[in-house]
């Protein structure tokens, strides 16, 4: 067995602007790890820091970095000034709400922030990724508030409240739990607040690394219960004595959807050396229902989409977003708008509606479980049914979180309110579209959850052959976390002991390998 979560918590990684793989993303994610930039880029940043001096030495006008933002990008701001201006966006756009993001999410934040920094576009001092660094390293974690982004110029306020603890403003949470201030977090890991220079405080701000820090939490989330609700397929096919048949390899390389085929192989390997599979090959029965028969096309589908939005996300995640954007070869410095994130609101898009689809179907197996006229089980799965109610609530409740992911899912890209009086007329609404991502995942963990606990009753309920060794495996590890139900009993405790599981289960590498983040 492999576990999902292999980070060693003695390991140092090099991060490698623009190669940072959705592997190394996942183990920040994780944390247990020290990071630290590759020495070569820092000639890169220099050079671009010398190409802002030179701008404000020479008394040139350029956005961003002599200028007021947005709106007031015509204003010019005086040299005796530059530093209260950066000083002053960094304060004025802290204005974020709600509860803070968690430390996984802020984790990745401060070392993509590092990274895009080191790309060596924004004109900023080394010194400055190399304190986000320090902070992630330390366990410090600037508490940013998780809502209050639109995902375009950038996800300014959320990154405000990151900015503000390097200048010692603002809040964060040690390694031990307290809160304390920004002035205090830094001089935790032996810092003096930054005094920001030209255009510093900007590249701070400015880029999509909340909303693609949320959204790359959401894929690795959705990776989970994919491959949790994989094993949960097949312990339900085994329940019912389901067909391997819609399995053969030879039906999906007809189609030649690389996500199906992927799938209907991993289920096959699952399955390999069941007594059960061929215990019932002349049973009768025609045909299983789609949620059986399709676990395939649709799960492969849904495969699909996560490696599409993983590619998304591991670019952005390595990307210069930041505006304006410095030309060391020709020492421009050019206003763009790749701080707008709408890459990132379609990937969490794309996520939501695999995230979605996965708890759906495994909802619908596991109702397809407890009717006795299509599953051949006892109703409800338990044996003195009518006295006893079963799992029959347990499917309510996988339902109604299957319903809400149905709303939950709704495209956030397709909405945009303009700010900055028109300045800003069109935005991503990207973080949101990774923020809501998180309890999507959860619902259909608790809805994958319920399913692998069902199926482990059916099975357990027609005991007589033995499924194949992963499978039965897998089993022995359910019934670690919850018992045979023999009498209705209070089965809350049962439920969120299994939506941990479809989290954090141990799964076989025949899952593992067809995952985004372990391929």
């Amino acid at each position: 067995m492999t576990s999902k979560h292999t980070a060693n918590p003695e390991a140092s990684l090099i991060l490698t602007p623009g190669k940072v793989g959705l592997a190394t993303l996942r183990r920040i994610q994780a944390g247990g790890v020290r990071l630290s930039l590759d020495a070569s880029v820092r000639e890169g940043m220099q050079r671009a820091e010398a190409a802002v001096r030179h701008i404000v030495e020479n008394d040139q006008v350029v956005y961003g970095i002599n200028t007021g933002f947005g709106k007031l990008a015509s204003t010019r701001i005086g040299n005796d000034h530059l530093a209260e201006l950066q000083r002053n966006l960094v304060l004025s756009h802290s204005v974020g709400t709600g509860e803070p993001l968690a430390a996984p999410v802020v984790r990745m934040i401060l070392a993509t922030k590092a990274v895009s920094l080191a790309r060596g576009h924004s004109g900023v001092r080394p010194a400055l990724a190399d304190a986000l660094l320090a902070l992630f390293n330390a366990g410090v974690m600037p508490r940013i508030p998780a809502k209050g982004s639109v995902g375009a110029s950038g996800d300014l306020a959320p990154l405000a409240h990151l900015a503000c603890v390097l200048i010692g403003e603002g809040e964060a949470t040690l390694a031990d739990g307290r809160v304390v201030s920004g002035a205090e977090a830094m001089k935790h890991i032996g810092l003096e607040p930054f005094v920001l220079g030209p255009k510093e405080g900007l590249a701070l701000l400015n880029g999509t690394q909340v909303s693609t820090a949320l959204a790359l939490a959401g894929l690795f989330g959705a990776e989970d219960v994919f491959a949790s609700a994989l094993m949960s397929g097949a312990l339900s096919l085994e329940a019912i004595q389901g067909s391997i048949k819609p399995f053969d390899a030879r039906i999906h390389a007809a189609r030649g959807q690389p996500g199906q085929i992927a799938v209907a192989g991993a289920v096959r390997t699952l399955l390999e050396g069941s007594e059960i599979v061929p215990s019932h090959a002349d049973c009768g029965r025609v045909q299983d229902p789609y949620s059986v028969r399709c676990i395939p096309q649709v799960m492969g589908a849904c495969l699909d989409n996560l490696a599409h939005a993983a590619r998304v996300l591991v670019i952005e995640a390595n990307a210069a977003s930041d505006n304006p954007l410095v030309f060391t070869d020709t020492g421009e410095v050019i206003s763009g708008g790749n701080f707008h994130a709408e890459p990132v609101a379609f990937a969490a898009d794309i996520v939501a509606l695999a995230v979605s689809e996965v708890g759906a179907i495994s909802e619908r197996r596991l109702a397809l479980l407890l009717d006795s006229g299509l599953s051949g089980l006892p109703p409800f799965l338990v044996r003195d049914g009518g006295l006893n109610s079963g799992f029959m609530i347990a499917q309510v409740t996988a339902a109604a979180l299957a319903s809400e992911n149905k709303s939950l899912a709704h495209p956030a890209s397709v909405d945009s309110l303009p700010t900055s009086a028109n300045q800003e007329d069109h935005v991503s609404m990207a973080t949101f579209a990774g923020r809501r991502l998180a309890d999507m995942v959860d619902n259909t963990a608790v809805v994958v959850g319920i399913e692998a606990m069902a199926a482990a009753q059916g099975i357990e309920l027609k005991r007589k052959l033995k499924s194949s060794p992963l499978v039965e495996a897998e089993f022995a590890a359910i019934r670690q976390k919850v018992a045979f139900l023999e009498t209705d009993r209070y089965l809350a405790p049962d439920i969120e002991a299994m939506r941990q599981w479809a989290l954090k289960a141990e799964l076989p590498a025949a899952l593992l390998d067809i995952l985004p983040s372990h391929s």
